[in-house]
């Protein structure tokens, strides 16, 4: 290892020399209270920016045991340092210098929610940051100068303020561990007190907009409050007893008119799966980590997914046992994303008839004998929706506008009536007992089967061009995998670009286990193991500092929508209601 002094005679021997001269700096330096790693250094100054990284002793760091004595308070300080290491490069660094990415010291920077992820780690012994910094140049010539501004002055003073206890604001940093922390607990309890979601009394659950997750905020904001017959108390490690809309296992409806909240009550429910910062209004409103927002994805790719329980008898008699399509209606997306939820264990499935193929939800009396069931493909959602509980013990929440007779097969019922909740079960059952449905049960006596499938590992191909490996995210929607698009703007539950990012390259991890017996379910739970028992790290041969946790259910969604995917079925691994 260098010192620093060191690190400063190598910039002013190699200021104004050619660009590829700071592939000079690579090495670790002793700052005294920190030790500088530079990993990788960029080969241009329009190229991806230089991986650093500081690791600074606990000794020195001095952040007591109990802000990371369990995982859920250690992944909430390392959220929260990464916030304050990125507020720290907007107020220490100077800005732009030279051309291209010149100047730039960032970090990994997080939205709403609290994620685990690389760009910081915490343990006893040390503290480690990750992050990346554009060297400067004007031209194609070294800036040293600008450079050493960079690592003596501006640097320093980021790692200084952002991660030694002593200079952090230490009300917010509690404050944010033991907001995950109950939020945490609270999740953790919900199959034992047989509820699959819960929304605490006082909870704000619309957003600024479509694209800004913040809370909104003013007047006309109605702060949630749970229905006298739903609501359940419970008892927070931090925040002490609490009370909130329990949402029981089964068949729920969400109702109500248009713009009243129906839609914002499920996105709500949809993201419960993430511990979300302090003040966002959501930090209390959970679901379990095996609910899957379902929805129609016309035009997606299917590989051999048996959606024989929703869809039969296809014109042509092309086999729904074994259906594949490169490009799908909304009713047969519709069902391959139930089924492929539940290849990898979906518990609780979320939709909003808004974003649902209407044939696929509902046929009423009306067409029933217009077009009588040996004609028609379909047997819709609301005929096998409650064989999903019954039979697998799957529950759904359903928001739905338009058709009464989904109140024939619902638990309950919750009308949003200017976003408040309304238990109206009673109401709708004596409507459905005064009204009796015309249709006739096209669902027959069980779900069906859950057919198992095998990845082939000679379906994934993540080279380009001369590169063996070429992965990339492109946005939060999209992942570049070799020469190949994969599509994820209807896989509503990613958040964050870096848990896209790793889930690209968990893909091409899990192809090392694939070995022509193992299933999809068992690959990603391979996968999955992997990141829980060494961390995301597993996913990549060198330090990467933008990598954020992500579910089994969005890694298989991912594969399943690689368009060069191929698989066989395994008929004796079937799950049958």
């Amino acid at each position: 290892m260098w010192n620093s002094d060191d690190l400063k005679q190598t910039l002013r021997r190699i200021d104004g020399l050619g660009y590829k001269a700071y592939k000079d700096l690579r090495g670790s330096y002793d700052f005294v209270d920190y030790t500088l790693i530079i990993d990788h250094v960029q080969g241009d100054p329009f190229a991806s920016p230089s991986r650093v990284r500081v690791q600074v002793p606990q000794k020195a760091a001095g952040f007591p045991e109990d802000t990371y004595r369990n995982k859920s308070r250690e992944i909430a300080l390392r959220d929260f340092l990464t916030r304050c290491f990125n507020a720290a490069c907007r107020g220490f660094v100077n800005g732009k210098r030279g051309i291209g990415k010149s100047g730039i010291i960032s970090m990994d920077r997080p939205g709403q929610e609290i994620l685990k992820r690389t760009s910081v780690f915490v343990s006893a012994q040390y503290l480690e940051a990750r992050f990346v910094m554009g060297l400067p140049a004007f031209g194609r010539r070294i800036a040293g100068r600008h450079a050493e501004d960079m690592f003596f002055e501006e640097l320093p003073r980021i790692v200084e303020s952002s991660l030694f206890f002593r200079n952090l604001n230490e009300k917010e940093l509690y404050e944010h561990i033991k907001t995950a922390e109950d939020a945490d607990f609270l999740r953790n309890r919900l199959q034992e007190i047989g509820i699959v979601a819960f929304v605490a009394d006082g909870a704000v659950l619309p957003r600024v907009t479509g694209i800004d997750p913040r809370p909104l905020r003013g007047e006309n904001v109605v702060p949630f409050r749970s229905p006298e017959s739903l609501r359940i108390e419970m008892e927070l490690p931090n925040r002490g007893t609490i009370t909130g809309m329990g949402i029981p296992e089964g068949v729920t409806l969400i109702v109500g008119g248009g713009y009243h909240g129906k839609s914002t009550l499920l996105s709500a429910l949809e993201l419960g799966v993430y511990n979300h910062i302090p003040k966002d209004g959501r930090e209390l409103v959970v679901s379990g980590p095996s609910t899957v927002k379902i929805r129609a994805e016309d035009g997606r790719r299917i590989e051999k997914v048996d959606i024989s329980p929703f869809i039969t008898n296809l014109p042509f008699g092309q086999d729904t046992r074994e259906f594949s399509t490169e490009d799908a209606s909304g009713s047969t997306s519709q069902a391959a994303n139930i089924i492929e939820a539940l290849e990898v264990g979906a518990r609780v499935l979320l939709i909003d008839e808004d974003t649902s193929a209407t044939n696929f939800m509902i046929r009423d009396h009306r067409m029933q004998e217009l077009v009588s069931k040996e004609r028609e493909p379909i047997t819709p959602f609301i005929d096998k929706v409650r064989q999903l509980y019954s039979d697998l013990g799957v529950s759904t929440i359903l928001v739905i506008g338009g058709s009464g007779d989904y109140f024939d097969v619902a638990d309950r019922v919750i009308c949003m009536l200017e976003y408040r909740p309304i238990d109206m079960t009673g109401e709708a059952r004596a409507i459905a007992e005064k009204y009796r449905a015309e249709r006739t049960s096209e669902g027959g006596e069980h779900f069906g089967h859950i057919t198992r499938r095998i990845p082939l590992a000679q379906s994934f191909d993540p080279s380009r061009g001369r590169r063996e490996v070429r992965i990339s995210p492109k946005g939060l929607q999209s992942i570049a995998f070799g020469t190949h698009n994969i599509d994820l703007g209807a896989v509503e539950q990613l958040v964050d670009t870096s848990q896209t990012r790793a889930i690209g390259d968990a893909i091409h991890y899990a192809t090392g286990f694939m070995d022509g017996k193992k299933t999809l379910n068992e690959i990603v739970e391979e996968v999955m193991n992997a990141v829980k028992e060494s961390g995301l790290n597993v996913l990549s041969p060198r330090p990467v500092g933008d990598y954020a946790v992500f579910r089994a259910h969005e890694l298989a969604a991912a594969i399943n929508r690689l368009r060069t995917l191929a698989v066989r079925q395994d008929r004796g691994n079937s799950g049958m209601g």
